[in-house]
């Protein structure tokens, strides 16, 4: 696996060490039904460097215990530990304080956070709330929740056949009704990268609230949510070289300040009376219960993995290998690509004529080659271009050229098993 040449913005070369850094992926020397791993699946999770792996070990091994409850030395060293990810996480995406960091499980979570504990309390018959076809189904199912409990409206702005939203008719769809806009700033179905800041600008002129899904862009690009101006800023710990389990809710501290508790119980609160409840202060007023504790220390290690690559350079990588890909498979007969935004991050989503997805990722399994098929939580997607699924490939900052030719090779193998 070589390295190859990738361009800086100042027009300076640089080589990106892709060799070295995979050495860091152990998993990524496994063997699959006696071929090496090619793991194409990175929008559905990513792999963990040996970073991560030492950080969850060293946690269990050496600082277990409960945070913000103790007065013992391994409490008050868990504590430091977990809040010194809070930090980590608020400098990666330029929030202005820590207390606007809210640990959850996963993107899901927190926008069900944000709907429950901040649409459904203001929201009412008249207002509407605004979402795009191209959300992942944790981004419409809530508002469809907040809908049926409130009385609200949701509207839904349409796509075109490349799979680019239709701004004009965004435009003209976002109005002084418009309370909330929910939109994914990258489609997991389709590579899509939305004109999030013109989005949030024309929204915020009718004084809308914006949500951010952004479980498909922390780990392959830049972002800065003051820069953004977003209110609410989501996405999942394990779709960024983190483990599963842990979710990052951004949210502006005046918003948070005046929204209720979604949970009940332990650390979120002042003090208890079975007459009433003091509630804590943010961020732990929306984090009941022991939280992943592990799962934020590895976060944490994910997040300075990432950054010691200089993520301009990782983007760059990766839209190379997005490129070669699509002239790869552009040339395969019968294979169509689902998703042509001129604007795309690092994944491929195609069918092939006569051949179910689901048969095409289970004969390149038997090649080594992971990858997704199905609807990807995104059934409206699959409906706007009449299929039932879809495969997809998505690439991460561990892949190669020499991985897509293997792809390459395996899909060729495929449409030949089905010719016989």
């Amino acid at each position: 696996m070589s390295s190859f040449m990738v361009k800086r913005e100042e027009n300076e070369s640089v080589q990106f060490p892709v060799t070295q850094i995979r050495k860091d992926f152990p998993i990524l020397d496994t063997e699959i039904h006696g071929r090496k791993l090619v793991y194409l699946d990175n929008a559905a999770t990513t792999q963990k460097p040996v970073a991560v792996l030492n950080a969850l070990a060293w946690y269990y091994q050496h600082d277990n215990a409960n945070v913000h409850r103790g007065v013992h030395t391994l409490s008050e060293q868990a504590t430091r530990a977990f809040e010194a990810a809070r930090e980590t996480v608020r400098h990666f995406i330029g929030a202005g304080h820590a207390q606007e960091i809210i640990f959850v499980r996963s993107t899901t979570e927190a926008i069900n956070l944000v709907a429950q504990s901040f649409a459904r309390p203001r929201l009412g018959p008249g207002d509407e709330i605004l979402i795009t076809e191209m959300e992942h189904h944790s981004n419409i199912v809530p508002w469809q929740m907040i809908r049926d409990q409130t009385g609200a409206t949701l509207r839904v702005v349409p796509i075109n056949n490349k799979g680019e939203l239709l701004m004009d008719v965004f435009e003209q769809m976002v109005s002084s009704r418009t309370r909330l806009v929910a939109i994914t700033q990258v489609s997991n179905a389709l590579g899509t990268l939305n004109p999030l800041r013109e989005i949030i600008h024309k929204a915020k002129s009718h004084g809308a609230t914006v949500l951010v899904d952004g479980a498909q862009a922390v780990a392959h690009l830049p972002v800065n949510v003051r820069d953004l101006d977003c209110d609410f800023y989501a996405f999942s710990g394990h779709k960024l070289y983190g483990p599963t389990g842990i979710g990052i809710l951004y949210g502006r501290a005046d918003l948070l300040e005046s929204m209720p508790p979604w949970q009940g119980g332990g650390d979120m609160i002042r003090s208890v009376t079975f007459e009433h409840t003091e509630y804590n202060d943010i961020p732990y007023k929306f984090e009941a219960g022991t939280p992943d504790i592990a799962g934020a220390i590895g976060l944490a290690a994910a997040i300075h993995y990432l950054e010691s690559l200089n993520l301009v350079q990782v983007h760059a990588h990766e839209q190379a290998l997005l490129s070669y890909a699509t002239e790869k498979l552009s040339g395969l007969p019968n294979l169509r690509i689902i998703g042509e935004a001129p604007r795309k991050s690092s994944l491929i989503s195609f069918v092939v004529d006569g051949i179910h997805p689901h048969d095409i990722g289970t004969i390149l399994d038997t090649q080594g080659i992971a990858i997704r098929t199905g609807h990807h939580c995104a059934m409206p997607i699959m409906n706007h271009y009449g299929v039932a699924a879809t495969a997809r490939a998505s690439f991460a900052l561990y892949n190669t050229m020499e991985e897509i030719d293997v792809l390459e090779s395996g899909l060729l193998e495929v449409m030949k098993w089905f010719k016989k």
